[in-house]
């Protein structure tokens, strides 16, 4: 246990700071404020980010969940 909290403690303290936004991304999103159709191009921008978002907890939430029900039937 202590060696994957270590593990966890050392990957958390080499990340690298990440821009919020992909050049393109903001690229787009000033171009539509500029245009004056920032709602359209915000939204479909948000939208994606939530697409984004979701993915990887609805994949863990359906792997624990085959595996809570398989662990669960064995018993």
């Amino acid at each position: 246990m202590k060696k994957l909290f270590f593990i966890l403690c050392l990957v958390c303290a080499s990340s690298l700071v990440a821009e919020a936004q992909c050049p393109m991304c903001k690229a787009s999103v000033e171009s539509g404020i500029e245009g004056g159709d920032e709602n359209a191009k915000g939204k479909g921008l948000n939208d994606g980010i939530l697409y984004l978002l979701a993915t990887p907890y609805l994949a863990i939430a359906v792997v624990g969940g085959a595996w809570y029900y398989k662990r669960k039937q064995v018993q």
